[in-house]
């Protein structure tokens, strides 16, 4: 059976390797955008209560101050009309690039066509959009092969069977359905699941607290809960700690220090690092590269995730993996 899914991974891999270099060739043809007449870069995120996106903004700030810009980080709260107002604000500061944690893979697609009108090149970080050509760079983490490796760990944890409940992410995002898709890629594999509850907790910590206390109530027999983001396992695990249930194996997505915490403690089995940190750092140097001449080599990248559980945990810090 593993053999099954470690080859369904690598056909897995290489399709998305297949449809991602068809950004490449528009990446290479594309004539360069010029860039406002400043020395600024535009860092918007979704909200920074979530350390994973003031990661981003973090990183931005710190490597591009390092390559002699200044950064004007912002949030968008994943509202696409405010990502419109942020992105319109950069046009209007002349900015040189565009780093952004977008608000939508469809709904974002106006606003960066507004800085491609402007000359003024965005560079994705973490979510992609529904379209190539517009970006000048897509980097995002390999959600599928992250999922499918912490699903793995969570299935072993559970000793491959037992009922339990999911969290999904937002709808609009990319990212909820590709990480369920692939947990389940894995977990559907064995005979003795039974997921017995799907609740869309939109990446939020108290929503995904309030979800699990219900689920708890309506389906006490669970032992397990996949979580698409650590944000949304994190509100898990204290929902079953408050509730006496630290039977519970909890997964989520993202590699936080919150998450890795618990992890420690033995109330989550593990989390995918998406490495956003080296993303951010990675996007923020080819916007340089960029300004001054050189195009990414493709506009779709992805950056490996790493399965974190307790035999590595201690590796991670402030989605840093650094290994031994």
């Amino acid at each position: 059976m593993k053999t099954r899914k470690f080859v369904a991974a690598l056909m897995t891999a290489a399709m998305l390797a297949t449809s991602l270099g068809a950004g490449a060739v528009m990446a290479e043809e594309a004539e360069l955008l010029p860039g406002g007449d400043s020395k600024i870069i535009y860092c918007i995120t979704p909200s920074t209560s979530n350390p994973y996106f003031g990661t981003v903004q973090n990183i931005a700030t710190e490597t591009g101050e390092a390559l002699g810009y200044e950064v004007k980080c912002f949030s968008h709260d994943d509202d696409a009309a405010k990502q419109l107002e942020l992105f319109e604000a950069a046009v209007a500061d002349k900015a040189a690039a565009i780093v952004c944690d977008n608000a939508g893979a469809d709904a974002s697609i106006e606003a960066i066509q507004k800085a491609y009108d402007a000359g003024i090149p965005t560079f994705l970080v973490d979510r992609e959009i529904n379209q190539t050509g517009l970006a000048a760079a897509q980097l995002v983490a390999d959600n599928a092969q992250g999922a499918a490796a912490i699903a793995e760990a969570w299935v072993e944890a559970m000793g491959e069977e037992g009922k339990y409940a999911e969290l999904l992410g937002l709808e609009s995002d990319t990212n909820a359905q590709v990480r369920s898709e692939n947990f389940h890629s894995v977990i559907d594999e064995y005979e003795g699941f039974e997921m017995v509850a799907q609740q869309a907790a939109n990446w939020d910590q108290t929503l995904a607290y309030e979800k699990t206390e219900a689920i708890l109530q309506s389906n006490p027999e669970i032992t397990g809960i996949i979580c698409g983001n650590d944000t949304m396992a994190c509100g898990a695990v204290q929902a079953c700690i408050d509730a006496g249930r630290d039977d519970i194996k909890i997964i989520g997505v993202d590699g936080s220090d919150d998450a890795a915490a618990y992890i420690k403690s033995g109330d989550m089995v593990g989390t995918a690092l998406q490495q956003i940190a080296l993303i951010t750092k990675t996007a923020v140097e080819e916007a340089d590269a960029y300004l001054n001449g050189t195009a990414p080599e493709e506009e779709k990248q992805l950056i490996p995730c790493i399965a974190i559980t307790a035999d590595n945990v201690d590796n991670l810090s402030a989605f840093v993996y650094t290994e031994e």
